[in-house]
């Protein structure tokens, strides 16, 4: 890998976790004042877990563009797949201001939702150009679909 090549791929590792951190800024205040007072289902995970998890699927995610990317940026293919990433990247940041800055489950639903099948177009996108760059999606497929079935649950409950 040339030096030039390493340094993108630390430039998108760090432009996803950089959507995170966004996230967290409405996140980190609600948890202890808001959060804390919702009626929780049984199977949420603690709340330390959310940080190492989303800082793995934030670096997934960030390999799995990096190698769309080095497919050929001229591509039309490539570059479509890199557009729709960035709107659903946009949108996974959006998900914390939904959920915890309006403080509404309803919202964030309908957000995560959205999240959700952007994953599934991106897997498909991502399978044609490279294979492994949609299967590293997998494991935020598979999150999101729990923290959907939470999401939902907390909205039910409360």
């Amino acid at each position: 890998m040339r030096p030039k090549n390493i340094l993108v791929l630390v430039a998108f590792i760090l432009l996803c976790e950089a959507a995170g951190a966004i996230g967290s800024v409405f996140t980190m205040s609600a948890i202890p004042t808001w959060y804390a007072t919702l009626i929780r289902p049984s199977f949420a995970p603690p709340n330390w877990l959310f940080g190492p998890v989303w800082t793995t699927l934030y670096a997934l995610m960030g390999i799995s563009l990096y190698l769309i990317w080095s497919a050929g940026w001229k591509k039309r293919e490539v570059k479509i797949a890199v557009s729709v990433f960035l709107v659903h990247l946009a949108l996974n940041a959006a998900w914390s201001w939904m959920f915890f800055g309006l403080r509404s489950p309803i919202t964030g639903l309908v957000g995560i939702f959205a999240i959700w099948i952007f994953i599934i177009v991106l897997f498909f996108l991502f399978r044609r150009i490279k294979p492994l760059a949609a299967y590293l999606l997998i494991p935020y497929f598979l999150w999101v679909s729990f923290a959907s079935l939470v999401n939902f649950e907390l909205w039910r409950l409360n």
